[in-house]
């Protein structure tokens, strides 16, 4: 698949939001520099907030669970300990024509 590398699979980051939302502002800047220097890297497809905003989800790229673990790491979401991180790997079966 032209978006993964001999070896990487997907993973679903599930991000559920532990604290009241007016806990996340000082952190919303810091948060999006991270999303945008990972992005830079070539290791996210997609990310977004849930609708109803409880959280977000991030589709990323890698090697293992360990790598994307580590990838988390330097989000401030989670080092400020304000969401829990739900990781599931998967390996695409099927894949729309437009990501081929």
């Amino acid at each position: 698949m032209a978006f993964l590398e001999d070896g990487e699979h997907l993973f679903v980051i599930d991000l559920t939001y532990m604290t009241p939302l007016e806990n996340f502002d000082p952190l919303v800047a810091p948060h999006f520099a991270f999303i945008e220097r990972v992005y830079a890297s070539g290791r996210l497809l997609t990310s977004g907030a849930k609708v109803p905003r409880t959280g977000g989800v991030i589709i990323a790229r890698g090697r293992s669970i360990d790598d994307i673990e580590v990838l988390i790491k330097d989000d401030p979401f989670h080092s400020a300990g304000v969401a829990d991180y739900k990781i599931t790997e998967f390996r695409p079966g099927n894949v729309a024509a437009a990501l081929k």
